[in-house]
C-alpha cells in the first residue's frame, strides 16, 4: 500500500486507459479490504468503514472530502450512523484507473 500512498492522482481524460485485467490482481493486493464491484456495468472499488457513532462517521467523511479535493478525484460517499461507504471509480472512463487505487489506499490511511 505504501507505494500507492506515495503517488498522486493525475488528471484523467476520457481517453485515459482503464486498469487492465492483468494489472487488477496486483493492485487489489495493495488494498486488500476493498472490493471490486460492478454497478451499472461499471467496475468500481468499494469499502465500508464502521464507527462507534455518527460524529466519528461525519469526521471521517470530511477527511475523505478533503482528500478528494487535494487529489482532484471524487468518490461516492454514503454516510449513515456509524458507517461510511466509499466507492471510487473514474467517471470519465467509466471504470477503474490507477487513480482509484491511489485514492483507496489514501482513504485507508485516513482511518488509522
Amino acid at each position: 500500500m505504501s507505494d500507492l500512498i506515495q503517488q498522486k492522482c493525475v488528471a484523467c481524460r476520457a481517453d485515459a486507459p482503464r486498469v487492465a485485467d492483468d494489472e487488477l490482481p496486483d493492485l487489489l493486493k495493495q488494498i486488500p479490504d476493498w472490493q471490486p464491484i460492478t454497478n451499472d456495468s461499471v467496475l468500481k472499488l468499494n469499502k465500508v468503514f464502521n464507527f462507534d457513532n455518527y460524529s466519528d462517521a461525519i469526521s471521517f467523511t470530511n477527511k475523505i472530502a478533503e482528500l478528494a479535493e487535494e487529489e482532484d478525484h471524487h468518490p461516492a460517499i454514503l454516510l449513515e450512523w456509524g458507517k461510511v461507504e466509499v466507492t471510487w471509480w473514474t467517471h470519465k472512463i467509466g471504470g477503474l484507473h490507477k487513480n482509484d487505487f491511489i485514492a483507496a489506499a489514501k482513504t485507508d490511511q485516513l482511518n488509522t
